[in-house]
């Protein structure tokens, strides 16, 4: 599980060094050093060890099929933004991963980084939009804390 909050800053040669438990984190679900940085939602970018990725894409292929309320036609386009703008990278001995420039792009990324664990996941956001970002949902993460915890002491939790 990804975790926390985490602030590194790109490198003139758009590297950016992951923190260590992000890092370890990684390489425990994969085995490997292998991440695919992809588009996220609200103009982050995503990354995902290797394997989990390719779960992904499977678990969103099989959608159609599991449940009929998304269309094949939704899956593939979903799909093909989805790969078109992934990138495979491989940490270097340092730690680094190496973010391409249409994906620093699409996030606004320039020096100022901010790194989120995101459960299966983890995102890189400008620091800026991310702290807009939270500003923006945190009156609504206190409203829906309240609702999942009353669900969930219903339920034993």
């Amino acid at each position: 599980m990804f975790l926390g909050t985490f602030q590194p800053r790109l490198d003139d040669k758009a590297r950016l060094i992951l923190p260590a438990r992000l890092r370890e984190e990684a390489a425990r679900v994969d085995g490997t050093e292998r991440l695919v940085i992809t588009k996220g939602q609200e103009r982050c970018l995503a990354v995902w060890p290797a394997v989990r990725f390719t779960e992904l894409a499977e678990r969103i292929r099989a959608l159609p099929a599991a449940n009929g309320l998304v269309s094949p036609k939704a899956v593939r386009d979903h799909l093909r933004v989805l790969y078109a703008g992934a990138s495979e990278q491989t940490l270097d001995k340092q730690g680094r991963v190496t973010l391409p420039a249409h994906l620093r792009d699409y996030a606004g990324l320039d020096r100022e980084v901010t790194v989120v664990g995101a459960d299966t996941h983890f995102e890189l956001w400008d620091s800026v939009a991310w702290q807009r970002y939270l500003e923006e949902k945190e009156p609504a993460f206190a409203d829906l804390t309240g609702e999942v915890l009353a669900e969930l002491s219903g339920s034993g939790f």
